[in-house]
C-alpha cells in the first residue's frame, strides 16, 4: 500500500469499516512509514477534537469563514 492510499483510506480504518485483508495491508504499511503513523494518529486527534464541538460554539463569522473555503475548495 502506498502512502496516497493509506490517505484515501484512513477514515475507513478510523471507523473499523475495512475488509481484513486491506486493514493488515493498511497496517503493514503502518508497520514501515513513520509519516503515515503520524497522519493517522492526527486524524485520531482531530476526530476527536471535532466530535466535542457543537455548531453554535463557533462564532458565525468563524463558521461562514470556513464553509466558504469549503465551498471554494469544492469547486477546485
Amino acid at each position: 500500500m502506498s502512502c496516497q492510499e493509506l490517505v484515501e483510506l484512513v477514515t475507513d480504518y478510523l471507523e473499523d469499516a475495512m475488509p481484513p485483508e486491506e486493514r493488515r495491508a493498511f497496517e503493514e504499511h503502518l508497520g514501515i512509514c513513520p509519516g503515515c503513523v503520524n497522519y493517522v494518529e492526527q486524524m485520531r486527534k482531530t476526530v476527536a477534537t471535532v466530535g466535542v464541538l457543537r455548531e453554535d460554539s463557533i462564532p458565525p463569522e468563524a463558521r461562514e469563514s470556513l464553509l466558504s473555503a469549503f465551498r471554494d475548495w469544492k469547486r477546485q
